[in-house]
């Protein structure tokens, strides 16, 4: 599947975007239908760094291994996304748009291993680009209005 861009401002500074961006503690307030995040492996949130996040979409239960790959906050958070049959590379930039605006900018890219996920990111992709762009719009409406996903 190509990768695909999505961009989101926030009526925040860039700082604060970042401190509620880096705290694992916020995830579930953003992140629909995440049950768990657990660390496994590395500093937190650091290069090279391994948790494992499970969400519930529906009744399936899916399990995700982030390893952070890139961390130079505030500018840069990247990571890849492993599950059972495939994985995902995330690149998030965050621009100071101004001293109280940030533009957060996300390129994902799927890779899919197996031919049912292939076919739904061949003829569905824009699926995959509206899940992605939930997570943005749930994140801002948690960063400027203190709305989380149970709100």
């Amino acid at each position: 599947m190509k990768p695909y861009t999505l961009e989101i401002e926030i009526e925040l500074p860039r700082a604060r975007v970042i401190e509620l961006f880096d705290d694992p503690d916020n995830l579930s307030k953003w992140q629909p239908g995440l049950q768990s995040f657990e660390r496994l492996s590395g500093e937190p949130g650091q290069p090279g760094s391994q948790s494992k996040l499970v969400y519930l979409n529906g009744k399936h239960r899916i399990e995700l291994i982030e390893t952070v790959t890139e961390r130079r906050l505030p500018d840069v958070f990247d990571g890849t996304y492993e599950w059972k049959g495939g994985s995902n590379t995330l690149t998030n930039r965050f621009i100071e748009l101004g001293p109280s605006r940030t533009k957060w900018v996300s390129t994902c890219q799927y890779h899919f291993q197996r031919l049912p996920m292939k076919l739904m990111g061949f003829f569905l992709p824009g699926m995959f680009r509206k899940q992605n762009m939930t997570f943005l719009r749930h994140f801002k409406a948690f960063a400027e209005e203190g709305r989380t996903v149970e709100s």
